[in-house]
């Protein structure tokens, strides 16, 4: 993975506003509020082109994800290691592993998905820790509840 990944906490005050409004399609959709992402969209005023470059790397983190899943996506090399390497430090995080998906590698190259329990609201630090493995091509949170 590359060395410029890094995951921060930011106070919303000192966002750009397409940040904030990403974040209420999100949740508006999260909701069931809407039936269609184009009616959310349009209700916050944002372009759907916005939306889907920003929504996939734009997280909520409050005290209530405590305990919550997360599900990572990961491209991994195809080499003896990479994801017993990966599963060490989420274990060693005090992540609950739930679930593992793996595909055949193709090209040389496993998705793996891993879907986690968290026991403590900072996944930035355990995603930083994951994306320092030799090995990890790419890294996404998918999904939080």
């Amino acid at each position: 993975m590359s060395e410029e990944t890094k995951f921060y906490v930011v106070d919303k005050r000192v966002l750009p506003e397409i940040f904030v409004k990403v974040m209420k399609v999100k949740s508006m959709m999260e909701s069931g509020a809407f039936p269609s992402v184009s009616k959310a969209l349009e209700t916050v005023g944002i372009s759907r082109t916005a939306y889907y470059k920003y929504k996939d790397h734009i997280f909520e983190t409050s005290d209530s994800s405590i305990g919550k899943t997360v599900i990572i996506a990961l491209g991994l090399m195809d080499e003896k290691g990479v994801l017993s390497n990966v599963l060490n430090v989420i274990s060693s995080s005090g992540a609950n592993i739930l679930t593992i998906n793996q595909t055949i590698p193709i090209n040389k190259i496993a998705n793996v998905t891993v879907s986690i329990s968290v026991g403590e609201p900072d996944i930035s630090s355990l995603m930083e820790e994951i994306a320092a493995i030799e090995g990890v091509i790419a890294l996404k949170i998918i999904a939080r509840e």
